[in-house]
């Protein structure tokens, strides 16, 4: 194998997906604990220390308790390198989300125990289904009341459609949480309520044996053993090639908030989860394997730090090696680029870079130049496909509220759009600029963050819009003839292409009527 090889098939790059508080946030944080990235939970809420976790950097995000921007953090562990991708949690955000399942080479989906599988995660799934994504699945919380672990199981193949297979088995719950049976590693987890402490293990080939009856008593010893025959009998054996391929996944119990179970996770997620994949371009495929370098832009991100007004641009490597201080490809702009200082994350703390291999994903400083899609190459020209952006539900005008500051909010509003948070597109017929969002509280992070990072006031005023739709015809005349009449809910996107307001469902079937040789889209790829 080849230096490139080796370095490729140590990578690990994976999302950690649920609904929001089920505790992906707790989860993340625990991981990064195994691989010596933090050295204490931020999990402490006491009054002398106010810690908050590690991945939630941004103002708002602390003040809410919710994860808003997806954060990206590397770590070594028993020598694989471990890349994991926080997404957000609340459906507001669920179109970042989607955007970095682009950039992963598998899930970790999070359920919590009492409250079974919920609306945002089927949601997340069907992504994953999509790119035949490999799921693995934790199932969180198991020292509250929850559910029991046989129904759970029911409504994750129900629900998620998707067949799954315990590789630790919960010894009751809540209050009485004995600890789990490590299927997979075939020992005993024994838990004991502490937040720091990782519990005692034993190893434990044979659960037939009558020492099983000393660790957890008689009653729950007759129960796991008639519980194990039970998922012998019921479940597939484990096989790697099945979850490869997203048809089977693994399932392990624990609470993250105590540190339980999820050291298990870790250590049977990197044995058999995969190293990078070939991703398609429009023009072909690629493998990670290959020796020049590729990548692509998946998400944009203002601010990080604070003291600086920067942006990042976030690039998922899909091959080769990337090196600092070389130049590439643009392939947009058709320019050749390098960059003297990449980044690679651990939550908010940067670190310059070197070199980084396929699988990794780095920050690359932007003055402008990138756009989400945008692709950087060795000379090649390639296009990744699958980045969109959809068709936003909630608008609003936005209006500057302080006159003597139109600089600061013109130069906001375009690096906020920037980044995929919300959408911009101007009216063609009075030039009033209206935001477009999936959820109500993207309006609020705006506001905040033009405030708080650009010294911007705005206001919003009430729009009712439908939809916004993209239109193109082959059909001049009947385009022209179409703008005409509709000049009033004609506008432009950040692209400058033609963007139709509907301000009813009626309207806009109407409109697909009459007017057969216009197509509209409602999302961004087309």
């Amino acid at each position: 194998m080849s230096e490139l090889e080796k370095e490729i098939h140590k990578r690990r790059t994976f999302a950690i997906i649920s609904h929001p508080d089920a505790g992906k946030t707790t989860l993340t944080e625990k991981l990064l604990l195994f691989g010596g990235a933090i050295h204490v939970a931020g999990a402490v809420k006491s009054n002398k220390i106010k810690k908050t976790a590690t991945s939630d950097w941004m103002e708002i995000e602390k003040q809410r308790g919710i994860s808003v921007a997806t954060s990206v953090m590397g770590f070594e562990y028993d020598g694989y390198k471990i890349n994991i991708l926080d997404t957000p949690g609340h459906q507001d955000f669920a179109e970042d989300t989607y955007r970095t399942l682009t950039a992963v080479d598998s899930v970790i989906i999070v359920v919590d125990s009492a409250k079974g599988v919920e609306a945002q995660t089927r949601k997340l799934m069907e992504v994953c289904r999509m790119r035949h994504t490999p799921v693995m699945i934790f199932v969180n919380k198991m020292d509250r009341e929850g559910r029991d672990p046989f129904e759970l199981l029911d409504e994750l193949e129900e629900e998620l459609k998707i067949g799954v297979r315990p590789l630790s088995w919960p010894i009751d719950s809540g209050q009485r949480f004995k600890g789990v049976y490590n299927i997979y590693q075939e020992k005993l987890d024994l838990y004991t309520p502490s937040k720091q402490t990782v519990t005692e293990s034993i190893g434990f080939k044979d659960i037939n044996s009558p020492d099983l009856e000393k660790h957890i008593g008689d009653a729950l010893a007759a129960k796991l053993r008639e519980d194990i025959e039970l998922i012998d009998g019921v479940y597939p054996e484990l096989d790697i090639n099945t979850y490869l391929k997203g048809q089977i996944a693994p399932v392990f119990f624990g609470s993250a908030l105590n540190n339980f179970g999820v050291k298990e996770l870790l250590d049977c997620f990197v044995k058999i989860a995969p190293s990078p994949r070939p991703i398609e371009a429009i023009e072909r495929e690629v493998s990670p394997e290959e020796n020049s370098f590729t990548g692509f832009i998946f998400k944009i991100h203002a601010n990080m730090d604070p003291n600086h007004r920067s942006c990042i641009a976030f690039v998922k490597i899909c091959s080769g090696k990337f090196e600092r201080n070389v130049n590439y490809k643009h392939v947009r702009l058709n320019r050749q680029l390098k960059f003297s200082s990449p980044t690679a994350f651990m939550a908010q703390k940067k670190e310059t870079v070197d070199e980084a291999y396929a699988g990794d994903i780095i920050g690359l400083p932007d003055t402008g130049n990138f756009k989400i899609g945008d692709t950087l190459t060795s000379g090649e020209d390639l296009h990744f496909k699958g980045l969109p952006s959809f068709s936003p539900e909630m608008f609003k005008y936005i209006e500057n509220a302080d006159p003597m500051k139109s600089k600061q909010l013109q130069k906001g509003i375009d690096q906020l759009m920037d980044e995929g948070v919300a959408q911009l597109f101007t009216n063609q017929f009075n030039g009033r600029k209206i935001i477009g969002t999936v959820g109500q509280l993207q309006f609020e992070v705006i506001q905040y963050r033009l405030l708080h990072e650009y010294g911007a006031q705005c206001r919003w005023e009430p729009l009712n819009l439908y939809k916004a739709c993209w239109i193109e015809s082959e059909n001049k005349p009947q385009l022209d003839d179409f703008k005409k009449r509709k000049a009033q809910f004609m506008a432009v996107d950040k692209e400058g292409r033609d963007v139709f307001l509907a301000d009813s469902n009626y309207v806009l079937m109407m409109a697909q009527q009459d007017f057969k040789d216009i197509k509209f889209h409602f999302t961004s790829e087309f």
